[in-house]
């Protein structure tokens, strides 16, 4: 079994990757996307989203960390994944799952799910420009509005040499709303014979048994639910017990000091706020605290309320 650490867009960026693989469990990470139009971007822009690049494409645990392409153009999607493994990235990932209505509107992202012979021509133009040992791997959902064109996508992802395919298993109307539609994956298996990585509503390690059963699938990848319980990973690969609450404290507290020292220090708020929203599904501790978090703005403030509760008995 491999466990990957999905790409979730402003919330799992390196920072997030540090802390998740250093609690281990995962033998992959996808970057958040970077939006290819038609150029080839500088190496600044790679290494903002993977700053992993300039230590060996490892997350400081070791964890492999590879670069998420996203856009529409197979050119300059191949260019930009030439210089991704250039720059240290072990693979290029194709990232055709994401529901975001800006992404869509712009042809990006799940709305190419439409679109089965561009989805053949940007992953045949990618893998036919990436040096062979390196690995393409690419993510969908189930579809755009409905499942017509599920296992036509898949066929032609898989025709053009993709390495790995992720399986988000709704599509892009469903948005996150449970379930996540796990024998589905189990009916793309059966079409195609390349490695397949089962995605959605794995939220403990009962849900990662029976997403694993119903998908036909060893492999998963986890979103949100790592979020929510910092060692999902730990608690499916070696039956590890729950992180215990005062220990999720104290790896928020690492988390604050690390991101308020760091050049993203201003999205801090948002961002501790928002793994809280994550968090509250999991620790009904976490829900009491947010109550008090939500209200607050200054950083200080934040960071005062986390070291209160650290110290308080019931934690």
């Amino acid at each position: 079994m491999q466990i990957i650490l999905a790409p979730m867009e402003g919330v799992v960026d390196a920072l997030m990757r540090d802390m998740l693989t250093r609690i281990g469990g995962y033998d992959l990470c996808i970057t958040e996307f970077i939006r290819v139009v038609d150029q080839k971007l500088p190496a600044r822009v790679f290494t903002r989203l993977c700053p992993e690049l300039l230590t060996g494409g490892k997350t400081f645990a070791g964890t492999p960390v590879r670069v998420q392409l996203l856009g529409q153009d197979p050119h300059w999607l191949a260019e930009n994944a030439v210089r991704a493994v250039e720059l240290g990235s072990p693979g290029v990932d194709l990232n055709f799952g994401c529901p975001a209505k800006t992404v869509n509107k712009s042809r990006g992202g799940a709305v190419l799910l439409k679109e089965t012979e561009q989805l053949y021509r940007i992953v045949k133009a990618v893998r036919d420009a990436v040096p062979t040992p390196f690995p393409v791997s690419a993510k969908i959902r189930l579809g755009y509005d409905d499942t017509s064109l599920t296992l036509d996508n898949a066929a032609a992802i898989a025709a053009a040499g993709v390495s790995m395919l992720t399986v988000h298993a709704r599509t892009k109307s469903d948005g996150y709303r449970p379930p996540a539609y796990w024998p589905w994956i189990a009916k793309i298996k059966q079409q195609v014979s390349i490695p397949l990585v089962a995605n959605g509503e794995i939220w403990n390690a009962t849900d990662a048994a029976l997403c694993r059963q119903q998908s036909d699938c060893s492999d998963i990848m986890l979103g949100r639910g790592a979020l929510a319980l910092p060692n999902l990973a730990r608690t499916i690969r070696d039956a590890d017990a729950v992180m215990p609450w005062p220990q999720v404290l104290e790896l928020l507290m690492q988390y604050s000091e690390f991101e308020m020292c760091g050049d993203k220090s201003q999205y801090y708020s948002n961002r501790i706020k928002q793994w809280f929203s994550y968090l509250k599904l999991q620790y009904p501790q976490a829900a009491d605290l947010f109550v008090q978090l939500r209200v607050l703005r200054k950083s200080s403030d934040i960071l005062h309320t986390l070291q209160q509760a650290l110290r308080s008995p019931a934690a």
